[in-house]
C-alpha cells in the first residue's frame, strides 16, 4: 500500500535525536514521506501500523532489545518487501551481512550521498 500522495515512505530509526532530525529533514526535502523511531522496538510498532513503508534506514548501534542489524534481519523476515539501508559511524558492515541485498552507508554522510544511496537501494 503506497501513500495517497504518491511519495515513497521511509522509516528512519536512530537513537540520536539530532541525527534523526537531520536525516528526516534531508529525506523530506528530497520528497520522501518519513516516519521516525528512536529504537528498534518503536520501529516494529510503527511497521505493524504502516504497511506503506518501502525502506528502513537504521543506525546499527541502538539501545533496546536489538541493534539495527538484528532489526534488519527481522524486518526482512516479516516484511520482505521493505528495502534495507544501515548506517554507522563505528562499524563498517559488508553488504553480505545485511539481508536481502541491503546496503550500508558510513557516517558521516552528506545529503547527496544519503539520497544517492537510498535511490540505489530502492532500484533493487
Amino acid at each position: 500500500m503506497e501513500p495517497t500522495d504518491g511519495k515513497t515512505t521511509v522509516l528512519v530509526v536512530e537513537d540520536e535525536t539530532l541525527v534523526r532530525m537531520y536525516s528526516v529533514g534531508i529525506l523530506e526535502d528530497a520528497g520522501f514521506a518519513v516516519l521516525e523511531a528512536e529504537s528498534a522496538d518503536e520501529a516494529l510498532i510503527i511497521l505493524d501500523q504502516h504497511g506503506e513503508v518501502r525502506l528502513l534506514f537504521s543506525d546499527v548501534d541502538m539501545p533496546g532489545s536489538m541493534d539495527g542489524l538484528a532489526l534488519a534481519r527481522l524486518v526482512h523476515q516479516r516484511w520482505p518487501h521493505i528495502h534495507l539501508l544501515l548506517t554507522s559511524g563505528h562499524h563498517h558492515l559488508q553488504s553480505a551481512v545485511i539481508p536481502d541485498d541491503g546496503q550500508f552507508v558510513r557516517k558521516p554522510w552528506s545529503d547527496k550521498i544519503l539520497i544517492d544511496k537510498i535511490a540505489s537501494v530502492l532500484k533493487q
